[in-house]
């Protein structure tokens, strides 16, 4: 690793960086492909979830340090251009965002991308779905942890479960290609549950998902509350002998499987048990503009500092080329993992702020203190 001591020297050093590592801008060392970005749009979220949201709160970037709807589509642009063909919009919560169907519609429109998702908590989805889907939404991955009402407030400190099963019923009937849901699994929580969710796919062309607990900062995360999918899957065969495996694709993050006669499936998702590093296809760019090419890595650098200095495509590709070279093979498993330093999951795509904005760093950054602290209990934004 090299520091950036002078702009200089490390436009140089990346150029000859660029020249050695031969090959794509987005494959890295061990030939992976990356053709999924997911973008944070915010890093505000209306729910506040145990396993997301650190205890004490989460502390936010300045507005005028996250990325602008401009920013974002002319990075997306640029991905594009690399051979990204899939983009999810993550948060915080994006539906918080008021522009959040106009940013659907410029991104579903750009050259190359032919499908455009998001990820969301669900409980505004229903009134926004229209908008969306005529902006070009492709599909949606809701998070839902429990089916139970007076279970769902603890988790997530908010009211409003049955307004998140809506979201997922209005979904599938208004047509959007995937409809998933997202289960984050944890014992004595919530592991009772996985077969009613199991029959949330009878009738409805619904795919739910089970995750296994990952550890971030301040979600308290220990091996006493992971359920490992294998166990998952025990449970589910117990109720249903004769669940189907089905045929997971080349970069799929999910076993899948189906209960015969049921309408939708199931998937477990085993970062922690069973990684899929080796056919990792994904890249992040958080709020704030930085690129995160490992979602358990802490090296970042950012994209929007390159934008805001008016770098050219050729020079913002050379940063990116660079990132994604780094890239290692796998993550460090979950015991080195629960040690290690790296953004709550709430702002996985979103919690560096630059101390100096006008900096332009093109090295792998850590965490910095500039940020507007954000109460755990604040009124729902």
């Amino acid at each position: 690793m090299f520091l950036a001591h002078s702009l200089p020297f490390s436009r140089a050093l990346l150029r000859w960086h660029s020249r050695l590592l031969s090959g794509p801008a987005l494959t890295d060392t061990f030939g992976r492909q990356h053709t999924y970005l997911r973008i944070s749009l915010t890093e505000r979220c209306n729910l506040r979830c145990q396993y997301c949201m650190p205890e004490e709160g989460v502390a936010l970037t300045p507005n005028a340090h996250l990325l602008t709807s401009q920013e974002v589509v002319t990075l997306a642009r640029l991905f594009a251009s690399q051979g990204v063909d899939k983009i999810r919009l993550t948060g915080g919560e994006p539906l918080v965002r008021r522009d959040i169907a106009d940013i659907v519609g410029s991104l579903s429109s750009l050259p190359g991308i032919k499908a455009v998702s998001l990820t969301t908590n669900g409980v505004t989805l229903s009134r926004k779905l229209g908008q969306l889907h005529a902006a070009g939404l492709s599909g949606v991955n809701v998070s839902l942890d429990t089916l139970v009402p007076a279970k769902f407030e603890f988790i997530t400190r908010r009211r409003g479960q049955e307004r998140v099963v809506k979201a997922i019923e209005d979904a599938v009937d208004i047509g959007l290609k995937q409809v998933k849901v997202n289960c984050v699994v944890m014992k004595g929580l919530n592991d009772d549950e996985v077969c009613d969710f199991v029959r949330l796919t009878e009738h409805k062309a619904i795919d739910v998902r089970f995750i296994e607990y990952m550890p971030f900062a301040g979600n308290k995360w220990s091996a006493g509350k992971f359920v490992p999918y294998r166990q998952l899957l025990g449970a589910v065969m117990a109720e249903w002998p004769d669940l189907e495996r089905l045929q997971d694709g080349e970069n799929d993050t999910s076993k899948a499987y189906k209960v015969p006669g049921f309408a939708g499936q199931l998937g477990f998702i085993t970062s922690m048990s069973e990684h899929f590093c080796g056919t990792c296809n994904r890249l992040r760019i958080t709020a704030d503009g930085n690129l995160k090419v490992c979602l358990f890595g802490n090296a970042e650098v950012s994209l929007r500092d390159a934008l805001r200095e008016g770098r050219s495509e050729e020079q913002l590709l050379e940063i990116i080329a660079a990132a994604v070279h780094r890239k290692k093979a796998k993550h460090a498993g979950m015991f080195n993992l629960s040690k290690m330093k790296n953004r709550p999951m709430i702002l996985i795509g979103v919690l560096c702020a630059l101390s100096s904005p006008s900096q332009f760093c093109y090295t792998p950054r850590l965490f910095s203190s500039s940020r507007t602290s954000v109460p755990l209990l604040s009124p729902s934004l």
